[in-house]
């Protein structure tokens, strides 16, 4: 099984793993179409981002910044949460989840915000198990924040962007003070 990730930033292309291997991307403008041949280990969409409008019901509306994808390959989870050069934000979620659909405008809003100090990563629950039970997900969504390969945090349940941000910063200041 391959696992894909998405980070905001640098148009670089890179390639690890074997022909099985799946594209990884996390929240950027106009991602391009997968092919329906690949299957990848979490649902990605492409996110028409470009310099449009973002509601927030925490926020003022804003123009957001154009944001390129860079496109890495990966064989599995545990090599693309050991290979980021950043901490990674894990959602993992449902299609059919109302607070997981209610989180991917809120986690679009976070990557772009957070794109220099965390990365996001979306896991199908219904299509990937093994991973969901590896990490014994048990309500969705629920989020894993991970450092250096390692979980550093865990919740439950949507949050506001806001609240979302500060948990995210919060988890990463505790996790640098116990270094």
């Amino acid at each position: 099984m391959a696992i894909s990730s998405i980070s905001a930033s640098s148009a670089i292309t890179s390639s690890f793993g074997t022909p099985n291997s799946v594209s990884y991307h996390s929240y950027s403008s106009k991602l391009s179409s997968f092919s329906s041949a690949t299957q990848l280990p979490f649902q990605l969409k492409p996110n028409w981002l470009s310099n449009s409008r973002i509601s927030s019901t925490t926020g003022p509306s804003r123009i957001l910044p154009k944001v390129s994808a860079k496109k890495e390959s990966f064989a599995n989870l545990d090599e693309l949460l050991q290979k980021s050069d950043k901490p990674v934000l894990v959602d993992f979620y449902a299609t059919w989840c109302g607070p997981c659909q209610f989180m991917v405008p809120i986690l679009e809003e976070v990557s772009i915000i957070m794109n220099d100090t965390v990365q996001v990563v979306k896991i199908d629950t219904e299509k990937y198990t093994a991973i969901a039970n590896q990490y014994d997900i048990q309500a969705l969504p629920t989020f894993i924040l991970f450092k250096d390969g390692k979980p550093i945090d865990r919740f439950e349940g949507a949050l506001p962007r806001d609240q979302l941000i500060q948990r995210i910063e919060s988890s990463l200041s505790v996790q640098q003070s116990k270094s």
